[in-house]
């Protein structure tokens, strides 16, 4: 009788250890996902902290143009995009620098008799469309507080450059960065290579000028 009593009595007993067990690692579960949803590391739907589908972008826009015959020169202008979606805008663009040789303004003084350029400073504008894909995201904690968004984008174009020595359209392409503040606006870094045929002393050349650029975004409507 003894020893039924202990063959029943076993599994009872590793049944009831199992189930206690099983317990204990349920509420150890539960608290630590307590504590992970305390901390915000807990991974789980999250709503956008910028959206861009369906609102209007307006930019102004500040820097540097490195021209292969020219000197380097500032750059100013703005910019306004219309996001199709997260991912697609269409920008207009309207840029103005000043064309500049310091190599002809050498020249001439060595030989005051020859002028290279009729207009040494000339203007210029550049009036461009872009197609802008965003094709990275990513997000960044400031000074560990707040979180904003930021994305990677790539920009193919084309439109013409304004001046007296370019001849025909322009091509164009290039990487940026935008990084997203509050829920309207946003700061911009674009870098964008130009491809243009242009005369210099007679001469045509193909030339890739690149125009570095830094500027503010302003989204409308604001709500986001």
């Amino acid at each position: 009788m003894r020893v039924r009593l202990a063959v029943v009595a076993a599994p009872l007993g590793l049944a009831l250890t199992l189930a206690a067990a099983s317990a204990r690692a349920q509420c150890v579960d539960e608290e630590l996902k307590q504590e992970l949803v305390g901390g915000r590391h807990y991974r789980g739907v999250q709503e956008r902290l910028f959206t861009k589908a369906f609102r209007h972008e307006l930019s102004v826009l500040g820097g540097w143009y490195a021209s292969d015959l020219y000197s380097s020169s500032w750059l100013a202008g703005g910019a306004y995009t219309f996001h199709f979606s997260e991912d697609l805008g269409l920008e207009a663009s309207v840029a103005f620098t000043q064309f500049h040789s310091a190599v002809t303004d050498s020249y001439e003084r060595r030989y005051p008799q020859i002028q290279v350029l009729s207009n040494p400073s000339a203007p210029g504008r550049l009036y461009f469309g872009h197609l802008v894909y965003s094709f990275a995201y990513g997000k960044l904690r400031w000074f560990g507080d707040g979180i904003s968004r930021f994305d990677l984008n790539a920009a193919f174009g084309a439109g013409v450059t304004d001046d007296s020595t370019s001849r025909g359209a322009t091509a164009s392409a290039g990487l940026g960065a935008k990084f997203y503040l509050g829920k309207w606006f946003a700061v911009r870094f674009d870098v964008r290579d130009h491809v243009l045929r242009e005369v210099l002393v007679g001469d045509e050349h193909l030339v890739n000028d690149i125009l570095v650029t830094l500027g503010a975004s302003v989204f409308v409507p604001f709500g986001g």
